[in-house]
């Protein structure tokens, strides 16, 4: 890491230990930021999303996966395709979900603000993303649970940025909710055939393993 890389870094960081830890004054904070979506993707984004991709993958190798009495093993490229597949989903969830947010704003008192959506569906994915180290070890997987954190942290930034009357704020985020879990099942169909092409290809060239768990 370059110097000049360091303060971006340790910006980052103190975003995300704030709006875990002190949610309610940091989307005040972000809520009067002057930003662009390139540099909330590059800057935000597109490192805390890797965190999922990258300790699943690792996770996959290193420990396989248990399921039906069975144990599966990713070949390499099973687990890379598999990786670059959910970081590119991810950061395409970021913008679907920004665009919900934009337009169910005027529904429910809000302002139709891109920008500020954007800000609220990235930084309220920051415990989801951060919950993704527990991948990294398949027997802790269900901590990722802890990502749920993320709800509430969507409840409280959209009456704060997208101006909706904070008695409409749960109906406005149990919409977007329901929209991200819309989104997620699409994406997840979408990402199954690159998890499952790398394991059988691994499989069949003796480079991934499946035998009884």
């Amino acid at each position: 890491m370059s110097v000049s890389d360091q303060p971006k870094m340790a910006s980052l960081v103190e975003r995300a230990k704030s709006i875990i830890l002190t949610p309610d004054a940091e989307w005040a904070k972000i809520d009067g930021e002057t930003t662009s979506i390139q540099k909330l993707y590059a800057e935000y984004v597109a490192i805390l999303a890797a965190i999922p991709a990258v300790c699943g993958a690792v996770g996959g190798l290193m420990f396989g996966y248990g399921a039906m009495g069975f144990h599966v093993r990713p070949s390499l490229g099973g687990a890379i395709s598999g990786a670059i597949a959910n970081y590119v989903l991810a950061l395409v969830a970021v913008f679907v979900l920004a665009l919900v947010i934009e337009n169910l704003a005027p529904t429910f008192g809000g302002t139709k603000d891109r920008m500020q959506a954007f800000k609220v569906a990235a930084y309220s994915g920051t415990a989801g993303w951060l919950a993704g180290v527990f991948a990294l070890v398949p027997a802790f997987g269900f901590l990722r649970i802890l990502g749920l954190y993320g709800l509430y942290l969507l409840y409280l930034g959209l009456p704060k940025l997208m101006k909706a009357p904070q008695e409409k704020s749960l109906a406005y985020t149990a919409l977007v909710v329901v929209a991200a879990i819309v989104v997620m099942v699409v994406f997840g169909f979408i990402a199954a055939p690159f998890m499952h092409m790398g394991m059988g290809s691994g499989m069949g060239m003796g480079s991934g393993m499946m035998q009884p768990s």
